[in-house]
């Protein structure tokens, strides 16, 4: 029985999805419209669901379709980590490792002993910064590769995008909005509020800043402490409110609770791989182990 499911079918899905049009989803893949259409009426009918409702000014994803679309992306970074690994299969005697200190993906966590168990050969070294400066070193050569917080401007590398994860909202449990399972930035106004310094993360703040301004939300910002159980304590203390990567949720603090954001997709981190533009079998290798379920 062939599968319902095929990577060029999930490709031309995503390709939607991330544009919400089939006009310019065809443009971007350099193909006309109908035989786009066409492709993605089979794989309903393939499927028995439809993926999207049409509309004058575009398409919105149906139920079916947001439950597909983590898998999609997820099938299209495997494929492009399994062509790097293939294209240079050697790798450095020591892999030289950078791991951004502005969020804390569980995947983070024994990456260096997969990387080994996996090359028992190889010597693997990590460091924790900044994004900016991880993406330096990686330019300096002082770093093999770095996983970064995005966006980040990072010239003259290749960045692959491995998650995405929504901003939540840290605040003590005897907060009022506590008592909310989710909450809107407009709530928030008037409260004090954890933010970061442009100067850690210039491209990320900017990217915030923009989404902070379309929904009119200028709060009173607290210097946001490099340490994060320094921050959390502050939290937990009522001193502000802090927005955080939804990795932050594995850190338990006594007297902080996480709630989710409305806008907290559009404020979402990206965890990105940085590698030198001919680091193949690195890339490969890496982007393979961080995505492999249940690492």
């Amino acid at each position: 029985m062939p599968n319902r499911l095929d990577s060029r079918s999930l490709a031309l899905f995503r390709a939607i999805a991330e544009t919400s049009s089939f006009r310019q989803a065809a443009e971007m893949l350099h193909l006309s419209q109908p035989p786009l259409s066409r492709a993605i009426r089979e794989l309903e009918e393939r499927l028995g669901t439809r993926l999207f409702d049409r509309h004058p000014k575009g398409v919105s994803l149906t139920p079916a379709g947001q439950t597909l679309l983590p898998y999609a992306r997820r099938m299209g970074k495997l494929l492009d980590a399994a062509e790097a690994a293939l294209a240079t299969p050697a790798l450095p005697a020591k892999l030289r490792l950078g791991l951004t200190s502005a969020v804390e993906p569980a995947w983070f966590h024994g990456l260096a002993q997969r990387v080994r168990h996996a090359q028992a050969d190889l010597v693997v070294t990590t460091r924790s910064d900044t994004s900016p400066r991880l993406v330096r070193q990686v330019l300096a050569g002082k770093l093999d590769a770095a996983f970064v917080a995005l966006p980040t401007h990072a010239p003259a590398l290749h960045v692959m995008e491995l998650d995405r994860l929504p901003m939540v909202l840290a605040l003590a449990s005897t907060h009022p909005l506590a008592r909310r399972r989710q909450i809107r930035l407009a709530e928030l106004r008037g409260e004090p509020v954890f933010w970061f310094e442009r100067a850690r993360q210039p491209a990320f703040y900017d990217h915030a800043q923009a989404i902070f301004a379309r929904h009119g939300f200028a709060p009173g910002l607290l210097r946001e402490p490099e340490d994060h159980h320094v921050l959390l304590a502050a939290v937990a203390a009522g001193t502000g409110l802090a927005l955080l990567p939804s990795s932050f949720t594995a850190l338990k603090r006594t007297g902080v609770v996480y709630r989710r954001l409305v806008e907290g997709d559009e404020l979402a981190v990206g965890i990105g791989l940085v590698t030198p533009k001919d680091g193949n079998a690195v890339r490969g290798l890496l982007a393979g182990l961080a995505l492999r379920p249940g690492s």
